[in-house]
């Protein structure tokens, strides 16, 4: 008895817990689409204003999204996190923005993904790494994507449409259109085109900013 009026309780409380754009917390994000839900309980959220998300996105719980250093920071006139139409954020999962983070339409995540246009520096070996001003670079997830539980996308990332990104697999550079991303750091491990459908490159693809660093490169 107790334990079905415990279930209803929280029922209840997760719907009227949730963001939508006719709740009063919704209306403080730069767009919020007809549509779009963001879960309860939520993550760590803020920037809203410089954070759009599309229409009939759905947003799971405990997932922090942000735009910015910390709450009250004015970012300029431009949004820096985009969040297409029709996607679907797993639970857990963090979107932190600085300068542009760009997810296309119908983007899917697994639970506990980590997007990120920002990252740490360590040019000085004498001054702590969490101490050096961060560098930022942008980040693009073509529509259409799926990116598997745990995945971490790094700045400078450019993935592809219609592209999958494995579990747990480390991602920075630049993708193709239409492939399988995998491992640590990432590598195409799967390529499709028209005449062969989908099939494995003769050696796992780097990425063209990974060949860049290599001597002799």
């Amino acid at each position: 008895m107790f334990g079905g009026l415990i279930h209803r309780v929280w029922a209840a409380v997760r719907t009227a817990g949730a963001v939508t754009p006719k709740s009063p917390a919704g209306y403080r994000f730069r767009r919020l689409g007809e549509g779009a839900c963001l879960s309860f309980p939520p993550g760590a959220i803020f920037g809203e204003a410089w954070i759009e998300i599309g229409d009939h996105t759905l947003v799971g719980e405990r997932v922090s999204i942000s735009a910015g250093m910390g709450p009250g920071v004015d970012l300029g006139p431009d949004s820096i996190v985009r969040i297409g139409v029709g996607c679907s954020i797993g639970r857990g999962s963090h979107i932190v923005g600085h300068q542009s983070i760009d997810i296309g339409d119908d983007v899917f995540t697994g639970p506990y993904v980590y997007i990120t246009d920002q990252n740490h520096v360590y040019d000085d070996p004498e001054t702590p790494v969490g101490r050096q001003w961060p560098r930022n670079n942008p980040v693009v997830i073509g529509q259409g994507s799926w990116l598997g539980t745990g995945a971490i996308i790094l700045p400078g990332t450019r993935i592809g449409r219609q592209s999958v990104v494995a579990g747990g697999a480390v991602v920075r550079g630049e993708f193709p259109d239409h492939c399988v991303i995998a491992g640590v750091p990432a590598k195409v491990v799967r390529r499709y085109s028209p005449e062969a459908g989908w099939h494995a490159p003769t050696a796992p693809e780097e990425p063209a900013t990974l060949r860049a660093l290599r001597p002799g490169a």
